[in-house]
């Protein structure tokens, strides 16, 4: 059954997926898994519980304000962020849909597997250049079969 707080924590949803993450602008914070719970509060205001990616993410007071400006602009009256750290985010937290993202972009998404598969051409034939890629998430590889570098989501 949908009532006003179901509704209203639908759109919410509805809202955040359409803001992005600052450092892999092709994922949402609900792609990323970050969110991890909505609630609305009696004054018709939210209460949103994030998880940083892991300490110190330089991206995250960035996001906090991105996610509140998104949800005042939408009619909230007040939004309360509240940082989760325990359990710690984990990359395995990333939706399907932020995996196929991630993909598309050039990224590999994070997997149990010891060697990344290139999102470019599908190839397993890659190799490790550098534990250190564009951001600290993330760690730059070189596929052997169509011999570009690419980006891979470190699993944290």
């Amino acid at each position: 059954m949908v009532n006003a707080a179901t509704a209203g924590i639908a759109r919410t949803r509805q809202i955040l997926s359409t803001v992005p993450d600052p450092e892999i602008p092709v994922l949402s914070v609900l792609d990323l898994g970050i969110i991890r719970s909505i609630e609305e509060t009696p004054d018709g205001g939210l209460r949103i519980e994030v998880s940083p990616t892991y300490s110190g993410c330089p991206a995250t007071a960035m996001i906090e304000a991105d996610i509140r400006t998104a949800l005042q602009n939408a009619g909230f009256p007040s939004v309360q962020i509240v940082e989760v750290l325990s359990p710690p985010w984990t990359s395995e937290w990333i939706s399907a849909e932020g995996h196929r993202k991630l993909r598309d972009y050039g990224i590999s998404p994070p997997t149990a597997a010891a060697t990344p598969v290139c999102p470019r051409c599908g190839s397993a034939d890659t190799e490790l250049i550098s534990e250190f890629g564009s951001t600290p998430c993330k760690a730059l590889h070189r596929c052997h079969a169509c011999l570009e570098p690419f980006d891979r989501f470190k699993c944290i």
